[in-house]
């Protein structure tokens, strides 16, 4: 039985044939809808959003060790956050089988940078595979968790957003019968105290070696040999599908699906087959620098291909053939506007970065990862740098020592949202407070994940299966972490009034001062139908252009024939903020 499946709902469903048993993830595009999707299968796989990828990897290692089969998934980035322990399962291996799922972004669309993770599986001594349609993401899944136990050694699945996003007719199966293995105490495989680690290394590297022999004829390192061709391509994952649509049946491949350990073996008999050898892949030269370092230095890849952005067949054509532009490819030179993102309308962070942008000459701010980066942009332009989830705390530590030794007397202050709190804020918040730090420090609550697509996390009623949980409260754990009440404040932050006070007295604080602002993301399904019937409306005749209620950047506001309006009633919300800003009363709630 065939269906249409992305390469995310495919990852699911091999995830489900092989008899996993548990699952965790923190969502983050390009991966987040994998583990949504295994968490359709509640009645077979414990599934669960982890406040942070390092955790869920923890999660899935205690699993493997007690026997069950286990999986994790996150984007690149966020293999940065679980290294610590990826890099030691690399060293005790499994019990029951272990995948990790790495889906990387060529091209940042949805991230801060387009790091290459193929270079983990060296680095961290762990087998890696790369399909490149929607059949193998759930084919190569499911024959992961076997391939782990027979190798001992815990899986990674390399995805690219291309791969996790497009859909293809995927053939299915029924889920396998996986028996837990027994758990029995195994002090020297999986206690990595400096000595047993490293009689450790001494089982890893002959193993690798072992599985490099094996994949040099497994069925996922595939040749595909063109009639009187002198044209060899060694290439993988998506590249592979660009190959062929540009060489077609003119040129011979191997197609890479296990990428580490690399088959040496199968690349060199490819390779001295051709005259013309070309590496394609995305990013860095990771093939490449296998394939020279075999001996074969005449093979062309990165000198013509670039290692910046994703790849296409056009990309590809252009810097290895002699013919033009494809006909496909032909498009009218059509300038259109630039689209950026923005927030939407109603968004409760559009007035923290309102109003903050009016206090900018106090502060130096620091942005985080989630949609309230958009509040960088202009025309709210409301922080001045970006770096990783939960930074937006930890760097105003040294923002402070260095603004202090320059006599700069603006106040470092920083932002993470309710999710990032519990990622990777905490931390942060915690060493703020043993630093004594005198700095303001903001969590931006809105009640869900909501830049990946409203998940769940530590804080919201729910889990990923849909049961209800626990709601962990963020305000008492900064409590617990020594932030007295008279230096914190909870405000709306659509009260400009309230969080102008609240910027005043942050200011005017010594030693760590917390702002929480508390308001659900206008997108949550209960607020979105409870403001189905409100928006504002503005009165043209009361209007006198002053364009005040532009300045909050709202998608349902425009300026036409000198005065604003509501153009668009059905994505505004009611929620005041432009109101606000009118001093000639010209916008008024509807619907309330």
């Amino acid at each position: 039985m065939g269906e249409i499946l992305s390469g995310d709902e495919a990852v699911a469903r091999g995830v489900w044939e092989a008899g996993c048993t548990v699952a965790a993830a923190y969502p983050g595009t390009p991966s987040t809808e994998i583990l949504e999707n295994v968490a359709k299968y509640k009645k077979d796989i414990y599934s669960q959003w982890a406040c942070n990828e390092k955790v869920a990897v923890e999660i899935v290692i205690g699993a493997s060790i007690g026997g069950v089969r286990s999986f994790a998934a996150m984007k690149h980035v966020g293999m940065n956050v679980a290294a610590d322990p990826i890099f030691t399962a690399g060293m005790t291996g499994v019990n029951g089988g272990m995948v990790i799922v790495t889906a990387d972004d060529p091209g940042c669309h949805s991230s801060q940078n387009e790091q290459d993770n193929r270079n983990y599986a060296p680095h961290a001594k762990l087998m890696m595979m790369e399909p490149s349609d929607s059949q193998e993401c759930k084919d190569f899944t499911k024959d992961a968790f076997a391939l782990s136990e027979k190798f001992d050694i815990p899986v990674i699945i390399r995805m690219t957003t291309r791969i996790c996003h497009a859909k293809s007719i995927v053939n299915l199966g029924e889920r396998e019968d996986f028996r837990p293995i027994p758990y029995e105490r195994n002090f020297p495989k999986f206690a990595m105290l400096p000595a047993n680690a490293v009689k450790r290394h001494a089982v890893v590297e002959p193993n690798l070696l072992k599985i490099e022999e094996w994949s040099d004829s497994c069925p996922y390192n595939v040749t595909e040999r063109a009639a009187d061709s002198k044209i060899g391509i060694i290439t993988s994952g998506v590249s592979y599908q660009h190959a062929k649509e540009v060489f077609g049946e003119t040129a011979s491949y191997l197609k890479i699906g296990i990428s580490y350990p690399l088959p040496r073996k199968l690349i060199t008999e490819f390779a001295s087959s051709v005259e013309t050898l070309y590496v394609i892949e995305e990013n860095d030269p990771y093939l490449e620098t296998m394939v020279k370092s075999l001996g074969f230095t005449k093979a062309v890849g990165k000198e013509k291909i670039t290692c910046q952005g994703e790849l296409n067949a056009e990309i590809i054509r252009e810097a290895l053939t002699d013919a033009g532009p494809a006909d496909v490819y032909k498009v009218e030179n059509i300038k259109l506007p630039g689209r950026p993102p923005v927030l939407c309308a109603g968004c409760p962070h559009r007035g923290f970065f309102f109003t903050l942008h009016k206090n900018l000459d106090k502060f130096v701010a620091g942005g985080d990862i989630g949609c309230y980066a958009l509040g960088g942009a202009p025309p709210l332009s409301a922080f001045d740098y970006t770096i990783c989830m939960g930074a937006g705390f930890s760097t105003l530590i040294g923002m402070e020592k260095a603004l202090k030794a320059q006599g700069d007397t603006r106040k470092p202050l920083g932002m993470v949202g309710d999710s990032t709190f519990f990622h990777s804020g905490m931390t942060g918040i915690v060493d703020i407070v043993a630093a004594e730090s005198n700095v303001v420090a903001c969590v931006l609550d809105n009640s869900i994940t909501a830049m990946t697509g409203h998940q769940d996390n530590p804080g919201t009623p729910r889990n990923l299966m849909g049961d209800p949980s626990p709601v962990v409260d963020l305000v008492a754990i900064i409590k617990a972490a020594g932030v007295p009440d008279d230096h914190m404040r909870i405000v709306d932050p659509l009260d400009s009034e309230a969080l102008q006070e609240a910027f005043d007295a942050g200011y005017e604080a010594k030693g760590p001062f917390v702002i929480v602002t508390k308001r659900p993301c206008a997108m949550i399904k209960e607020i979105a139908r409870a403001s189905a019937n409100k928006f504002c409306r503005i009165d043209p005749d009361k209007c006198r252009g002053c364009k005040a209620c532009m300045k909050i950047a709202c998608p349902a506001i425009k300026f036409e024939d000198r005065h604003a309006e509501i153009f668009d009633p059905a994505s505004c919300t009611a929620c005041g903020l432009c109101m606000q800003q009118c001093r000639f009363g010209a916008i008024e709630k509807v619907g309330e």
